[in-house]
C-alpha cells in the first residue's frame, strides 16, 4: 500500500491559508496575452503616471465601463479587458506608468498602417488621460501575402530593423522612428504561426518598445546631472588642494562645512536620480529578456532588432550606468575627504585641549602653593590672636589671685601648642575636602 496522501482541492480549501496565497499563485498569470488572429492592428499608448493619478486613473475607467454596462475592474486589479464591439481594450497598470491597448482586426486588402490609429486616438478621449503620454505603437499584424512584398517600404529604410523568429513562422520589422502623427509602427507578417503565438508575440513586440522608450527615461537624467557632478568634482579638488597647505584649525573647520555641504548637495542628486537609473536597468533587462524570447533570426540585408538597439540603445544605458557610478564614486570620495579632513581637527582640538590641561595643571599648582602659603598665614594669624585671647584671659587670672605663676611664662608656653592644634585642625580640613572632591 502506497504510503502517499493526495488532498483534493475540497479538502485544500478547508486548509487556513496564507493571507497572500491568492496573490502569489495569481502573479504567474498575470497579465495575460490574447489570441489574435491576423490581419489585426494593436495600438498602445502608455501615460507616465504618479500614484495619485494611479487610483484617478482606476476610477475613470471604472466609471467609463459601468457607463456602458461593461464588467468594470476591482480596486485591486491591475490589469483589465474589456470588449468594446469589435474592439477589444486592454488596460495594465504598472508601477510608473499605465498603458491602454486597443486591438481590432481589419481588412487587409486595406493595407498595414491605413489611418486607424487617429480613431483609436480619438477613443482614448473618452477616458481621461491619466499622465503625460510617452509610449505611442502602431502595431498591424498581417498575412504573408506575395503582394505585400513593398510592406518594408513603409518604414525608414535607414533606421530599419527587420528578423525573423527562430523558427521562421513571423517577420518583425521597425524602424524605431516615430510617424509625423507620432507613433512608432511595427510591423509582424504571420507565416503561420497559431492564434496563441501570434498574440504571444505581438505581445512580446509591444513590450520591446514599450520598455525601451521607459529605459531611455534615463538618458535626460544623466544630462541634467552631468554639469552638476561636474562642478562637484571640481570643488572636491580645489577643497583637497586647500587641506594639503592649510594648517590653521580656522581654515580646516571652514573647509569641513564647505566638504558637507557639498556632500549634501550630492547626496541629493543620489537620492533623486536612484529611481530613474534603477528603473532604466530593469527595463534594459526586460527588452533584453523579450529578444531573447522572440528568438530572432537575420534577414539578409537588414540589421536584427538587437544588433540594432545594441547600436543605439546600449551607449545609452551605458552613459546612464556610467554617471550613476560617477556619482558614487564622487560620494566616496566627499565622505573620505571629510573624514581624512574631520580627524585633522579632531587632533588638533585633541593638541589644544592637551594644551589647556597643561596649562590647567600648572594654573592648578600655582594656586595650590598659594592656598599652601595662606593656610599657613592664616595658622600665624589665628595663632597670633588665639595667644592674646589665652594672655588676657592668664593675666586677669593672676591678678585675681587664681593663677600664681608669671603670666608672661605661660603665655609663650601656649604658643606652640595652639600653633600646633591649629595647624592640624587645618590639614584635616583640607584633606577633608580633597576626599570630597575626589
Amino acid at each position: 500500500m502506497s504510503s502517499d496522501v493526495s488532498i483534493g482541492e475540497s479538502e485544500a480549501t478547508k486548509l487556513t491559508s496564507h493571507p497572500m496565497r491568492t496573490t502569489v499563485l495569481g502573479e504567474v498569470h498575470a497579465r495575460p496575452f490574447n489570441p489574435v488572429s491576423p490581419p489585426a492592428r494593436m495600438i498602445r499608448f502608455g501615460f507616465l503616471t504618479t500614484a495619485t493619478q494611479l487610483q484617478a486613473d482606476r476610477e475613470n475607467l471604472i466609471a467609463f465601463c459601468r457607463s456602458r454596462g461593461l464588467p468594470a475592474p476591482l480596486q485591486h486589479d491591475k490589469h483589465h479587458r474589456v470588449q468594446l464591439g469589435g474592439t477589444i481594450l486592454r488596460w495594465e497598470q504598472h508601477s510608473e506608468f499605465t498603458t491602454y491597448t486597443w486591438e481590432t482586426p481589419f481588412d487587409q486588402r486595406a493595407g498595414a498602417f491605413y489611418p486607424l490609429a487617429a480613431a483609436l486616438a480619438s477613443a482614448m478621449k473618452l477616458i481621461p488621460q491619466p499622465g503625460p503620454v510617452l509610449v505611442a505603437i502602431d502595431l498591424s499584424i498581417v498575412k504573408e501575402n506575395a503582394e505585400d512584398k513593398d510592406l518594408l517600404a513603409l518604414f525608414d529604410q535607414t533606421s530599419l530593423a527587420v528578423a525573423e523568429t527562430a523558427e521562421g513562422s513571423a517577420l518583425v520589422a521597425t524602424d524605431f522612428k516615430p510617424t509625423p502623427e507620432g507613433y512608432q509602427r511595427i510591423l509582424l507578417q504571420d507565416r503561420g504561426m497559431s492564434r496563441e503565438r501570434t498574440g504571444s508575440l505581438a505581445q512580446h513586440l509591444l513590450d520591446i518598445e514599450t520598455y525601451r522608450t521607459l529605459a531611455l527615461l534615463g538618458l535626460p537624467e544623466t544630462q541634467r546631472l552631468a554639469p552638476s557632478i561636474n562642478n562637484a568634482e571640481k570643488r572636491l579638488v580645489e577643497v583637497t588642494e586647500r587641506m594639503r597647505k592649510a594648517g590653521q584649525l580656522k581654515d580646516n573647520h571652514q573647509m569641513l562645512d564647505e566638504l558637507t555641504a557639498l556632500a549634501a548637495e550630492v547626496e541629493a542628486d543620489v537620492a533623486a536620480s536612484q529611481f530613474r537609473f534603477g528603473a532604466s536597468r530593469a527595463y534594459e533587462e526586460i527588452v533584453t529578456q523579450r529578444l531573447q524570447i522572440i528568438g530572432e533570426r537575420k534577414t539578409p540585408g537588414f540589421p536584427t532588432w538587437s544588433s540594432f538597439l545594441t547600436r543605439r540603445m546600449t551607449p545609452a544605458m551605458r552613459t546612464c550606468a556610467a554617471v550613476e557610478a560617477r556619482q558614487a564614486n564622487l560620494s566616496l570620495r566627499l565622505t573620505r575627504a571629510a573624514n581624512l579632513l574631520r580627524t585633522r581637527v579632531d587632533v588638533e582640538l585633541e593638541q589644544q585641549n592637551q594644551q589647556l590641561l597643561k596649562s590647567m595643571n600648572t594654573r592648578t599648582r600655582l594656586q595650590l602653593r598659594l592656598q599652601t602659603t595662606v593656610e599657613g598665614l592664616s595658622v600665624a594669624a589665628i595663632t597670633y590672636y588665639s595667644t592674646a585671647l589665652f594672655h588676657h584671659l592668664i593675666e586677669a587670672a593672676h591678678h585675681a589671685g587664681l593663677w600664681k605663676y608669671d603670666p608672661a611664662y605661660a603665655t609663650a608656653a601656649f604658643v606652640p601648642v595652639a600653633a600646633a592644634a591649629l595647624w592640624f585642625t587645618v590639614k584635616r580640613i583640607r584633606r577633608r575636602h580633597m576626599s570630597e572632591i575626589l
